[in-house]
């Protein structure tokens, strides 16, 4: 099954993904990750994301969907894959969904984390003074939220209406949030 896990930032996608990774032997596809493997790698399309990134420019959407269509093809075993970070909008999410179609793998399930914006806010703040975690700092925090309910949010409508969605309480418990994820996973 290939999935993404939905949600804003600090929502717990991270810490469900390394479950179902775990649990289910999915790969997570994390596209900030394989950006910075491919430029390690020095390969062709590395040096391409390097230059790109050196230059402070976002590298392009047929760029990471080239990393995607990689990693498929070096996991070809896995029995699912999970997106995170990526799509971001709805022509991304229209090009990841082509791709996948290519390769008879579409997007069957989109598991949205519903949370309280303000409890969030409240959360990453406990985090950041307890932890010190540099991304958790409660002022950029704040600017990566509106981000994400301003751009990445209103991609949900898309998968809305192919019925994909299934929404689980992301202000739960961990052990809840993976119980009602599997549940949200195995209903058809």
């Amino acid at each position: 099954m290939n999935l993404i896990l939905f949600g804003p930032p600090a929502a717990g996608k991270g810490t469900q993904a390394k479950r179902l990774t775990a649990e289910r032997g999915y790969v997570q596809l994390s596209t900030g990750d394989m950006l910075r493997a491919a430029r390690k790698s020095g390969s062709e399309l590395g040096n391409k994301v390097a230059a790109i990134m050196d230059s402070g420019s976002l590298v392009s959407d047929d760029i990471v969907i080239a990393l995607i269509e990689d990693a498929l093809a070096q996991n070809k075993s896995a029995s699912g894959f999970i997106f995170d970070g990526f799509p971001r909008t709805v022509a991304q999410a229209e090009a990841l969904d082509a791709m996948l179609a290519r390769h008879g793998k579409p997007i069957e399930r989109v598991v949205l984390l519903e949370v309280d914006a303000g409890k969030l806010l409240d959360r990453v703040a406990k985090r950041f003074a307890e932890e010190g975690r540099a991304d958790d700092n409660p002022v950029s925090f704040k600017v990566r939220l509106d981000k994400y309910f301003a751009e990445t949010a209103p991609l949900l409508p898309y998968y809305e209406k192919q019925g994909k969605v299934r929404g689980v309480d992301g202000m739960a418990n961990i052990e809840d949030v993976a119980k009602s994820i599997s549940a949200a996973l195995d209903a058809r």
